[in-house]
């Protein structure tokens, strides 16, 4: 046995290395390919469960042209447009008002678009199962919505401010319909507008039609949320630069719905602008109407007055120099009028302290000072032909200004009626019935992607945290424990384990032509110059692993065969008293075995006499011969696991089993003992302290490189050395770096 602690070997350390293995990445990428398509299919499912989920989406479109000026007034010349300005508007301003709820508010309420109702009944699985639900339709008349069981119809449902937003339930009861939140609940009469004073206010309801026994639910919106709803499936984008052209676009599962509110909002923002354009003309016309009636009495009175006098004093001759201020005077007093009319007009508009009203006073005040200069002279004038000369000046003065006014009155009613606004509709939204979305197709990719970027994501965390055993120099490196051996998977007895046909046959009868059985015969070659003398007893060979599962009772059986083929007498013994399985390999029992020798005192064990052992093929002197068995390969005897004992450990510490191991090691070549893994028992480490060679089996691309090594130090703890690795189940194929990638075997083949 080998239990120098001299010759235990330390792990030697990882070296670091920066560089990436583009290789390495891809090897890794390929061995972990059944997860990368695992997630990519579940991407996939998950992509056409999405794509029966949500509901096909639709979409309107409107073009609008925004003139920057108005040419209604300017048309009809400079007088008419200094009166009421002009307007300006860019498309992007407007593009913006199209969004306000100056605009969406008449199109809510036309629209009833406050209103909501859902289906409680509809959920992720039904709407999966009919890849489409039915949505709420929008009227002037109401709100509509079909369910399995029949239409919902509602005209009227308004709520004071403490039941906006709230869920209320709807359900046809016998004899009208029945309306309740929780806490209150109403009843009343179809096609009848009901009022009802609930906790947190009132609510109007007029309900048309219910379906039987189908509750649903209803609510109404508040204003901003439901302009906010409209405004995220509304785009308003002005196309180009500096076109004028806005273009509307509003999606929806519903594609007559969203062409009837897309529709209203274009009426809406056009009718809008039509008031805003003539708003400034609309207000000069009222307050023109207000001054004719004053301005048409002024005039009656002035001209009465002066026929009066005519009447009374004749024809009076004015000189030609009172004509002359009489004229001037005369034109002073309609340009005074017409900055007062126009002073009037700007104080509409603007305070007394802005610089177009300061602009008229300031002409204002020198045309009274010209005017008093004339008056001042006219005084001097004799008294009859000043009161003349101030009659006439009136009487013409009035009817200038009457006729001047009257003029600009029947002028702007003229542009009123022409005047357009500065935007027009060029295209009105239709119904196209063209699914925009979802694009199924590109959503399957895009999830296929996902899926299979997932996957791959999660094959290099998986690399990177768990590091299974796949490079024989890395193993060597971590553990310290040379690799003796890969034993390469043999292709035949996966088949016939898949069948169930022989799932534990011998390499020797099942595919002893395979890579795998040369491989074990390269094990034994290792093994029998690497073994050291040990005189005329029997070399043991411990064969165990770090976890169960490794396939250390098949390299043991294997193994065992081989050596027996050297004409040299093996004995293998299943010192796995819990789970062994190599008396399925042998095709024998497992009774009599291993624990049952070990838990019977020795006194009890018949005793036969050396003619009889000898005859029996038993070992003489000896009564472990009772639990010894040929097989039916020559040289090959077996003990089996036997019964399950409750200690295994404790019998073998036992001076039972050193006994036994002296016994058979005199009468043997070589035994072979499996034994339990020795991250799960410690078994092993007990078996190993008799052993020549302490091999442990790992098994490739399941076995865990932190485990193997973990289970190394275990053994070096207690001067156990472990002599050799053997990677098992060694995949060959261009995914595995370190794999057998050879087109031939050795052996037979006819």
């Amino acid at each position: 046995m080998n239990t120098d602690s001299k010759a235990i070997s330390n792990p030697a350390t990882k070296k670091d290395n920066d560089e990436i293995n583009l290789l390495a990445l891809m090897l890794v990428l390929l061995r972990g390919w059944k997860i990368i398509i695992f997630f990519a299919l579940l991407g996939l499912l998950v992509g056409v469960l999405y794509g029966r989920y949500v509901n096909p989406i639709y979409k309107a479109d409107a073009l609008l042209q925004v003139e920057e000026n108005s040419q209604g007034i300017s048309a009809l010349g400079d007088d008419i447009s200094g009166l009421v300005g002009s307007n300006a508007s860019k498309a992007e301003t407007e593009a913006e008002l199209i969004r306000s709820r100056m605009i969406l508010k008449p199109v809510v309420d036309s629209l009833n678009l406050r209103i909501r109702i859902t289906d409680p009944a509809i959920g992720y699985i039904s709407r999966i199962q009919s890849n489409r639900t039915d949505t709420q339709r929008n009227t002037a008349e109401g709100v509509s919505l079909r369910t399995e069981d029949g239409q919902v119809q509602v005209s009227q449902f308004d709520v004071s401010q403490g039941y906006l937003n709230k869920s209320f339930t709807l359900t046809r009861s016998e004899s009208g319909f029945v309306l309740s939140n929780g806490f209150d609940e109403f009843k009343g009469q179809l096609n009848s507008a009901y009022q009802f004073k609930g906790t947190d206010g009132q609510i109007h309801i007029t309900v048309i039609d219910l379906p039987t026994a189908h509750p649903v639910r209803i609510s109404k919106q508040s204003l901003q949320r439901t302009t906010d709803a409209i405004n995220g499936s509304l785009s308003v984008v002005e196309r180009g630069q500096q076109t004028g052209i806005i273009q509307l676009s509003m999606t929806g599962s519903d594609q007559q719905q969203i062409t009837t509110i897309l529709r209203q909002i274009v009426v809406s923002y056009v009718d809008q602008n039509q008031s805003r354009g003539s708003e400034e003309t609309t207000k000069t016309l009222a307050f023109m109407e207000t001054q004719i009636p004053l301005l048409r009495q002024k005039l009656e009175e002035s001209e009465a007055l002066f026929n009066d006098f005519r009447e009374k004093n004749g024809t009076i001759d004015v000189t030609q120099e009172a004509q002359i201020l009489l004229a001037e005077n005369s034109r002073i007093d309609a340009q005074l009028n017409d900055l007062r009319l126009k002073k009037a007009e700007l104080t509409t508009y603007y305070t007394e302290e802005h610089p177009l009203v300061i602009q008229i006073n300031e002409q204002l005040a020198v045309l009274n000072n010209r005017q008093q200069e004339i008056d001042n002279t006219i005084a001097g004038l004799p008294e009859i032909q000043r009161e003349f000369l101030g009659l006439s000046q009136d009487n013409e003065i009035n009817r200038e200004i009457y006729l001047t006014l009257l003029k600009n009155y029947e002028q702007l009613k003229i542009v009123k009626s022409g005047q357009i606004g500065y935007a027009r509709i060029i295209d009105l939204p239709i119904s196209t019935f063209k699914v925009i979305a979802p694009k199924k197709s590109i959503i399957w990719l895009l999830a296929i992607l996902l899926g299979t970027l997932l996957g791959s994501v999660l094959v290099l965390i998986r690399s990177l945290l768990i590091s299974v055993v796949k490079d024989p120099e890395q193993l060597e490196i971590k553990t310290g424990v040379p690799v003796i051996a890969t034993i390469p998977r043999s292709q035949l007895l996966t088949r016939l384990g898949k069948n169930n046909k022989s799932s534990n046959r011998l390499l020797a009868y099942a595919d002893n032509t395979s890579l795998s059985y040369e491989a074990i015969k390269s094990l034994r070659t290792n093994l029998i110059f690497n073994m050291p003398e040990v005189g005329k007893r029997a070399k043991v060979i411990v064969i165990t692993g770090e976890s169960p599962g490794v396939g250390k009772s098949f390299i043991s059986s294997n193994l065992s065969e081989v050596f027996a083929q050297l004409n040299k007498k093996i004995l293998i013994i299943d010192a796995d008293m819990r789970l062994g399985v190599l008396h399925k390999i042998f095709k024998m029992p497992q009774d009599n075995g291993l624990g049952d020798y070990l838990t019977q005192p020795s006194s009890s064990l018949p005793i036969k006499s050396l003619s009889q052992q000898e005859e029996e093929g038993m070992l003489p002197h000896s009564n472990i011969s009772k639990f010894t068995y040929p097989t039916d390969m020559d040289n090959i005897d077996f003990i089996p696991r036997g019964k399950n004992p409750n200690n295994p450990a404790s019998l073998l510490s036992s001076d039972q089993f050193s006994n036994m191991m002296k016994e058979l090691s005199a009468h043997y070549d070589y035994i072979i003992i499996d034994t339990p893994p020795v991250l799960a028992a410690s078994d092993a480490v007990i078996v190993s302290q008799y052993a020549d060679k302490v091999l442990m089996v790992t098994r490739y691309d399941k076995s865990i490189e932190g485990q193997v090594a973990y289970a190394v130090k275990q053994m070096n703890k207690v001067n156990i050395q472990v002599d050799g690795i053997i990677i098992n189940d060694v995949k060959q194929g261009l995914m595995s770096k370190y794999s057998y990638n050879y087109n031939y075997a050795y052996g037979n083949k006819n």
